[in-house]
């Protein structure tokens, strides 16, 4: 069984997940674009998802930016607890 910091980059994410909030990690940018480090540049996107396909997957950003990925650029998602609400 896998370890380690990588371990946990796995895209679990399904029909099962739409209209629910998630956290998406994608290669961004064009493909072998690497950082400063030499590893693979990476992005988050937080929101809800509208669609998933064997393509693709949409997620809503909270400030209602929808963004589209190419499942290939998908590195790991997963499924997170609802936003906090706001404290006075």
């Amino acid at each position: 069984m896998p370890h380690g910091p990588r371990a946990a980059l796995v895209d679990r994410l399904g029909p099962a997940d739409l209209g629910q909030r998630v956290v998406v990690r994608a290669a961004a940018g064009e493909p072998g674009l690497l950082g400063p480090g030499g590893t693979p540049l990476l992005s988050d996107i937080l929101g809800i998802l509208e669609r998933i396909s064997a393509a693709e997957l949409a997620v809503r950003r909270a400030d209602g930016t929808l963004v589209v990925l190419p499942r290939a650029a998908v590195v790991a998602g997963k499924r997170v607890p609802p936003r906090p609400e706001r404290r006075r």
